[in-house]
C-alpha cells in the first residue's frame, strides 16, 4: 500500500517481560517482512535511552527516549512491573498529551493500568488480564472493566488481556488498518489464529470432558461453517448433532468461549471480510451467502462489528 507512514512506539522499561516487548515488534513488524504489504516504523522507546535489564536476567539496549511519541501514530504498552506501582508522572504526561494529539493507545496485559492511571480510560470499556481484574477494578472505580474478554477496542484505545491476548489485540489492530486478509498472512507466519474475535472468554472454566463429544461438536460447527447460507439456530444445530439444546450450548461456549449465536455471527463477519476484499460480489448478495439473509442485516452487523459500513471496507480493501 502506497502512501502508507505509520509509527507505532512502543514503549520499555526497566524489569519488562522479553515476551510481552516483542508481541507488538512482531507484528507490526517482523510479521510483514518479505511480505508485499504496507511497512510500519517500529521504534521502541523509555524514559531514559540506554540499557535496561529485562524480568528474564538479560539486558536490552534502547536507543530512544519518550519525545519519540511526539511523532507516533500508534502508542503500545506492552506491559508494566507491578500493577501497585504507578508510573512516574513523565511518562504518565507524555500519553496524555500523545493521545490529545491524536494517537492510538494501546495497553497490552497490565500496560491498561498505565493507561487507566493516565486517565485515559475513564468512562471507556476496556480489559486487563483476569487475575488482577479486582485489583484493577478497585484502583480505577471510572473504567468500565470487562473482566472477561480477550480484548476491547475503543475506537482511539485499546486494550487487552495478558500473553496471548496481546498477540489477538495486535492483530486486530493490523486487521483494521489493512484488512482481514493481511493480518491473516502474518498470523500464518507466526503461526497463531488468524481472528480470535475480542469477545472471546480469557479462559475457559469447564474444559469438554468427553472426546466424543467433542467430535460431535467440531463436526457440527465444521459443517454450519461449510452451509453459511442456511438459517442455523441452535436448536437445528443441537439436533444435529444429536444433543439437547442445553448440553450443546454448554459444550460450545466450553469449546469456544461464547454463544453458538455469537460464534456464527462472527464467522458471518469475517465470512463477509473475506467476500468484500477478494470479489465484486453485490452487497445483497454477500448477504445471502454468508447467512445474513438481507444487505440490511449485514450492514447492521458489520458496521457494528468494524465501525465502517461494508461498501467502506470494499472501497478501502476490496480488490482494484
Amino acid at each position: 500500500m502506497s502512501g502508507f507512514d505509520h509509527t507505532v512506539a512502543v514503549i520499555a522499561f526497566e524489569g519488562i517481560s522479553p515476551f510481552h516487548l516483542a508481541v507488538p515488534c512482531l507484528v507490526f513488524g517482523d510479521g510483514l517482512s518479505r511480505l508485499d504489504t504496507p511497512r510500519y516504523r517500529i521504534m521502541v522507546c523509555s524514559e531514559q535511552v540506554g540499557r535496561i535489564q529485562t524480568m528474564s536476567g538479560f539486558g536490552i539496549h534502547v536507543e530512544h527516549d519518550l519525545s519519540v511519541l511526539e511523532q507516533a501514530q500508534t502508542i503500545v504498552v506492552p506491559a508494566w512491573r507491578d500493577p501497585g506501582e504507578r508510573p512516574s508522572d513523565v511518562l504518565l504526561d507524555a500519553l496524555r498529551k500523545a493521545h490529545v494529539r491524536g494517537s492510538r493507545m494501546v495497553g497490552l496485559c497490565l500496560g491498561a493500568f498505565v493507561l487507566a492511571e493516565a486517565g485515559l480510560l475513564d468512562g471507556r470499556r476496556a480489559c486487563t488480564h483476569w487475575v488482577w481484574a479486582d485489583d484493577f477494578r478497585r484502583m480505577h472505580p471510572d473504567v468500565k472493566l470487562d473482566r472477561e474478554v480477550l480484548y476491547v477496542d475503543d475506537g482511539d484505545v485499546l486494550t487487552s488481556a495478558g500473553t496471548a491476548a496481546a498477540v489477538d489485540c495486535c492483530l486486530h489492530l493490523l486487521r483494521r488498518d489493512h484488512g482481514a486478509e493481511v493480518a491473516k498472512r502474518v498470523a500464518r507466519r507466526l503461526v497463531v489464529a488468524p481472528h480470535r474475535h475480542g469477545g472471546q472468554a480469557q479462559y475457559i472454566e469447564q474444559p469438554v470432558s468427553k472426546a466424543e463429544q467433542a467430535d460431535a461438536v467440531d463436526l457440527v460447527l465444521a459443517w454450519a461453517l461449510q452451509h453459511q447460507a442456511q438459517p442455523h439456530g441452535i436448536d437445528s444445530l443441537a439436533a444435529r448433532a444429536l444433543m439437547s439444546r442445553r448440553h450443546f450450548a454448554r459444550l460450545v461456549r466450553a469449546r469456544t468461549g461464547t454463544t453458538v449465536a455469537k460464534w456464527l455471527v462472527h464467522h458471518r463477519l469475517i465470512a463477509a471480510q473475506r467476500l468484500l476484499e477478494t470479489t465484486r460480489t453485490p452487497i445483497d448478495g454477500i448477504a445471502e451467502r454468508v447467512g445474513f439473509g438481507s444487505a440490511v442485516s449485514l450492514r447492521q452487523r458489520f458496521t457494528a462489528a468494524f465501525g465502517v459500513p461494508p461498501a467502506t471496507y470494499r472501497k478501502q480493501f476490496g480488490p482494484g
